[in-house]
């Protein structure tokens, strides 16, 4: 598999389920929270910085469409499903929550287009993940922004599993070379025992006491997994709350720094 080349200005947000969605309400956007989000976005210097290449990737998570359909039916990141009917809910779900995130964005004059990872991206027997992305790049090369989302995906052996949109943004970003990481969450940074924000993570050990299970809904691991994910990945990241997606966005460094041994 040929990986599309990714740049130095190349910046990968991902805008959390909770963030975006009710998650407590079935299929229920939090338009306020939407909105501002897709404002950020839209007056970012990673949406008009000077180049042809859109130097911008977005992913988002399940929230209250995609989490909800895979906990009814039983698939998480690790537990699969040959039910069909399964997997056209879960994906539905998340195609319908795509469209509502791809259509703000194209709204505030954002060229964003969807990518769908049912379609692409696969486990094998060991659980690694295939993720090719030739057609992400080539879709940045003309000046796109690929928008893409949590899902089910093909996995060897299981029939489907959920890809997090944490497991994309840490694959996009090795595959690609992304110079920025940011994960926007619905707190201000990973907090600590005392309700403050974690400066920076650098082994899970040291905040494990710290980070409990989700309050809602979640098949891909909460805090805890993306915080796992992040420190698996060859390059610092950004995990910080909505308030702050502009301010990452123009290259401050707000929240939570991890860094599981690469160099801010």
């Amino acid at each position: 598999m040929a990986d599309a080349s990714g740049g130095d200005n190349l910046t990968i947000l991902k805008l959390g389920g909770s963030v975006i969605t009710d998650k407590d309400t079935p299929e229920t956007v939090d338009d306020d929270a939407l909105a501002a989000a897709v404002a950020a976005i839209a007056e970012s210097p990673a949406i008009d910085d000077g180049s042809d290449e859109a130097n911008l990737i977005i992913v988002h998570g399940g929230g209250s469409f995609g989490h909800v359909h895979a906990s009814d039916h039983g698939v998480s990141t690790t537990e699969g499903t040959h039910d069909p009917a399964a997997v056209t809910a879960i994906h539905g779900a998340m195609k319908r929550l795509n469209s509502v995130v791809v259509d703000r964005l194209q709204s505030a004059g954002v060229a964003a287009v969807p990518v769908h990872p049912l379609s692409a991206v696969a486990r094998d027997g060991e659980a690694a993940v295939s993720l090719p992305t030739a057609a992400v790049g080539s879709l940045r090369a003309e000046g796109f922004v690929p928008v893409l989302h949590g899902d089910v995906i093909a996995h060897a052996g299981q029939g489907v599993t959920v890809i997090s949109g944490d497991e994309l943004v840490t694959g996009l970003a090795d595959r690609l070379g992304a110079a920025r990481v940011g994960l926007c969450s619905t707190v201000p940074g990973v907090l600590d025992g005392e309700g403050d924000v974690i400066e920076s993570i650098t082994d899970f050990e040291s905040v494990a006491a710290a980070l409990g299970d989700s309050e809602s809904t979640d098949v891909s691991g909460g805090m805890a997994g993306k915080v796992e994910e992040l420190l698996a990945l060859a390059r610092p990241a950004r995990i910080f709350g909505p308030d702050a997606v502009g301010a990452f966005l123009a290259g401050d460094a707000p929240g939570t720094l991890i860094d599981g041994g690469s160099r801010d």
